[in-house]
């Protein structure tokens, strides 16, 4: 005991080990260090994604004459994730429907709601999905708590999550993701390429 009242004594700055202060307030012991295996490693690389802009554009370019000619010319990448763009009313989702029309392409419609937690989970795998087919295809996103129940009986929604890709101002084709996110995004990958 003399040797753990002598540690907190000279751990307190109060005299040495050999003759303890006893008057000296005590300091509880450091807690211990976290087991190695319960820390997360830190992160090796972090990737950050640009805009497209001026100075994406010259930054590209300034690489492209620094590499050219020596095999290490690389194509212009997509970004690694587009946000879903969001529809809050018929008219909203008309224009967007008469665009892709006029495009001769589909779109694809992502019905969610914010009570629905496999909503939220497939959320940030879509707008994955979504830089695939950027330039080709558009996502939207429709909060079905934040428009008019007539747009949702108009699509035809019952269940959440659903994705639904139209083309020519109708539904043609669903994806109801009751299960898990992964197998959501590849029957709605395996919708966007029947359709393509």
């Amino acid at each position: 005991m003399a040797t753990t009242s002598a540690y907190y004594a000279v751990a307190a700055g109060g005299g040495d080990a050999a003759s303890p202060c006893r008057g000296a307030p005590l300091r509880p012991r450091p807690p211990p260090h976290r087991l190695a295996f319960l820390s997360r490693a830190p992160a090796r690389r972090a990737s950050i994604s640009l805009p497209p802009g001026p100075r994406r554009a010259g930054l590209t370019a300034a690489t492209a004459e620094g590499r050219a000619g020596t095999g290490m010319e690389e194509e212009e990448e997509g970004p690694a994730w587009v946000e879903l763009e969001p529809i809050g009313g018929e008219e909203q989702l008309d224009r967007a429907l008469a665009e892709a029309q006029q495009r001769g392409v589909p779109i694809v419609v992502f019905w969610t709601a914010s009570w629905c937690r496999k909503c939220i989970y497939l959320k940030p795998k879509l707008e994955k999905l979504a830089a695939e087919y950027y330039r080709r295809i558009r996502f939207y996103c429709v909060d079905v708590n934040a428009v008019p129940q007539k747009l949702v009986n108009r699509a035809g929604v019952t269940k959440m999550p659903s994705i639904q890709m139209w083309s020519d101002s109708r539904k043609q084709a669903e994806v109801i993701g009751g299960h898990e996110s992964w197998m959501v995004i590849e029957d709605v990958r395996r919708m966007v390429e029947q359709e393509e």
